[in-house]
């Protein structure tokens, strides 16, 4: 535990600035059915909320109402590796995203895209720099995806196919962008203060004009300048504490701009924070609300420096925490 402690005490060193007075979110019911005990991914729809879990042996979308009750289950006999993550793309087609790779040893990741009534499509993947563990996706206004990373030290590099998808692939991916998370002390999560340092969902906004990317405790809502989500991380985001998720891994916006965020646990809530989108400026070059993530970023340009230099024996500390209580147990 002193190690824990001693972690925790030096991320909350540089905590990142408060945020004003974004609204608190709202419960709006809680997840009961046994099935979603693992729900790890959320997208909103004219027509209800579409969930899904961590892992599984089979594709597995979940239909549910505004009271958070299932509907229906889409199936596919597809045997996935790690689904972390779900998108929706403007002609209804559901993304999932089979990125989980907690211990860095896949040698693709896969994207299986599931049509209104028709068979899963598998599409694998390649990082150009190794392997990476990651739970986000987003799909941008043309359809294109975006894989975000999630890492320890609260660098999350983003990743995009390099060519058109092939099936099954592998297609190339190519790293678009970063993003540097600082601490927050936002309550909350599975692993205390480092849990608002990873990454674990993403979200467009019905219209594309701002994107979501959610920590275990806050989410960082992005302008979206011309559909360019690339550039989009390179703007100022407005930080929404999302605090006591257990373990928050989901996110989505409604279409009114309401930003949604879930969690595994049977009796965990779908909470609200009404409004959201409208919280990021109209104008990206105005910047966010006092805040955000840090510093991003983009591909091919020098990282700006989020968290703060840790000295020799926090690093060694930190590594001994990992090994003692077994970061990787965190599957999701």
């Amino acid at each position: 535990m002193l190690a824990v402690s001693v972690l925790a005490a030096l991320f909350a060193a540089a905590p990142a600035p408060a945020l004003g007075a974004p609204p608190a979110p709202e419960t709006v019911c809680s997840v009961e059915d046994p099935r979603l005990g693992e729900l790890s991914g959320l997208v909103a729809a004219d027509d209800g909320w579409y969930a899904v879990n961590d892992g599984g042996t089979r594709l597995e979308v979940f239909v549910l109402d505004r009271d958070c009750a299932v509907r229906d289950v889409l199936t596919d006999p597809a045997d996935p590796y790690d689904v972390e993550d779900l998108a929706r793309a403007a002609d209804g087609t559901l993304w999932l995203g089979d990125t989980g790779d907690n211990r860095k040893q896949r040698e693709t990741v896969a994207l299986h895209a599931l049509p209104p009534g028709g068979a899963a499509t598998l599409y694998r993947l390649t990082y150009p720099d190794g392997a990476h563990d990651a739970e986000a996706l987003l799909l941008d206004e043309s359809g294109t995806p975006y894989i975000i990373t999630k890492n320890v030290l609260g660098k999350a590099d983003v990743y995009r196919p390099a060519g058109p998808l092939a099936s099954p692939g592998p297609t190339a991916l190519e790293h678009v962008g970063s993003l540097r998370l600082t601490s927050t002390d936002t309550p909350g999560g599975p692993v205390g203060a480092t849990g608002s340092l990873l990454v674990t969902g993403a979200a467009s906004a019905h219209d594309g004009s701002v994107v979501a990317v959610r920590t275990y405790t806050d989410a960082y809502l992005y302008p979206v300048p011309d559909g360019d989500i690339p550039a989009a991380f390179r703007r100022e985001p407005v930080r929404v504490p999302l605090p006591d998720e257990g373990q928050g891994e989901a996110i989505a916006f409604e279409a009114d701009g309401t930003l949604l965020s879930a969690g595994e646990g049977v009796g965990s809530p779908v909470r609200a924070v009404p409004g959201a989108a409208e919280l990021v400026p109209d104008d990206p070059s105005a910047g966010g609300t006092d805040g955000s993530a840090g510093d991003s970023a983009a591909a091919g340009e020098e990282d700006s420096p989020g968290l703060p230099v840790l000295p020799g024996i926090a690093v060694a500390v930190f590594a001994a925490a990992l090994l003692v209580f077994g970061f990787g147990k965190l599957r999701r």
